[in-house]
């Protein structure tokens, strides 16, 4: 499966312009999406998206205006958890009497796919992935699927996630953020448990044509482990399977986050590169949030080399073209996604 064009919406300058050097700070641990102006949105429709569908539609629109889809892929942990939680008070405030259906309509996951599909008027093939962690790995399974079962098929596949006060209070409540506040400049040279949430939008033109392409995905597995030895184990058979003999990864990009409690995952996946190969970070540029590995897509197929506040340790190689993302997701939830860059970088 090739990509072909590839957009953002993320707490960096990554939307049109895209510019990695610069790195924004967060607030109050929370990394929040920089808003594009959404020109190729009617005011009428943009004045009742929830953030969610909004990021999602805004980032899917350059791509919608390049080339029509044959279908829409979208991977979310939570669809529009804000406008869900909207709705439930509601149905308090208004004792179950006259309720506003925008809430409602914005609220379910599937909303993002929905209102893409209404907005394009496509009819192909429309599906929304929940897998929490895996939800964004689960999309990019299925559309190689399809494109397998499709060849000169296009797909629109895409993760979006938003930071909703309810969801933040809960996982905060749960241990998964820090409790001091902390810069993402620091996230990885401050050893205490939790990370900082981050939201976004990602989105990719797929299909199986590699002329012209940014990049091949060629293999993506998927783990459910707490077991650090057990992640190190399948990801060298991973690349055992996908890789010909002789040849190495130029770079792992990693999910690493600052959480000292998942540190131990990261380490053992590391542990099987040599110095040929070039370690890198990206969640200090997004956060934490269940499709993060999206932006780590995203940052792999970008046209230039990645700057020098994503590198924990240079490898010697001459150029990257072989790239392994690793993310893990609380611990629990683990994905290795192979990717072969086709364009010079």
């Amino acid at each position: 499966m090739y990509i072909h064009h590839h957009t953002c919406i993320s707490p960096q300058q990554t939307f049109r312009n895209a510019d990695v050097e610069a790195l924004q700070e967060n607030t109050d641990n929370k990394l929040k999406a920089k808003e594009p102006v959404y020109d190729g949105i009617p005011p009428g429709i943009l004045r009742r998206m929830g953030k969610a569908v909004r990021m999602g539609i805004g980032a899917a629109i350059p791509i919608i205006k390049q080339q029509s889809t044959d279908g829409i892929i979208i991977g979310t942990a939570n669809g529009g958890m804000e406008d869900c939680i909207k709705f439930l008070n509601q149905i308090i405030a208004y004792d179950e009497g006259m309720l506003t259906p925008g809430n409602f309509v914005q609220s379910t996951p599937n909303a993002i796919a929905a209102q893409m599909g209404l907005l394009d008027k496509n009819r192909g093939y429309n599906i929304t992935h929940v897998h929490r962690g895996l939800a964004f790995e689960n999309a990019l399974l299925d559309a190689m699927l399809m494109i397998r079962e499709n060849p000169g098929n296009h797909y629109l596949l895409g993760a979006v996630d938003e930071i909703s006060d309810y969801n933040y209070n809960i996982d905060l409540l749960d241990g998964c953020y820090k409790n001091e506040k902390i810069s993402n400049k620091a996230l990885y040279t401050t050893s205490s448990e939790g990370t900082i949430a981050g939201e976004g939008a990602v989105m990719f033109l797929v299909n199986n044509d590699a002329e012209n392409a940014l990049a091949k995905i060629n293999a993506i597995q998927t783990l459910h482990t707490t077991d650090e030895t057990e992640v190190r184990h399948a990801l060298r058979q991973f690349m055992q399977q996908h890789f010909a003999p002789g040849q190495k990864a130029d770079m792992l990009l990693t999910g690493e986050n600052g959480d000292n409690r998942l540190l131990k995952y990261y380490t053992a996946a590391e542990s099987l590169f040599d110095d040929h190969t070039t370690v890198a970070r990206f969640k200090h540029m997004c956060g934490e949030y269940p499709t993060a590995s999206s932006v780590a897509l995203w940052l792999a197929c970008y046209p230039q080399p990645l700057p020098p506040h994503m590198i924990k340790k240079q490898g010697s190689a001459a150029a990257v073209r072989n790239i392994i993302i690793y993310n893990s997701y609380r611990g629990l939830q683990h994905s290795f996604i192979h990717i072969v860059i086709t364009h010079k970088k």
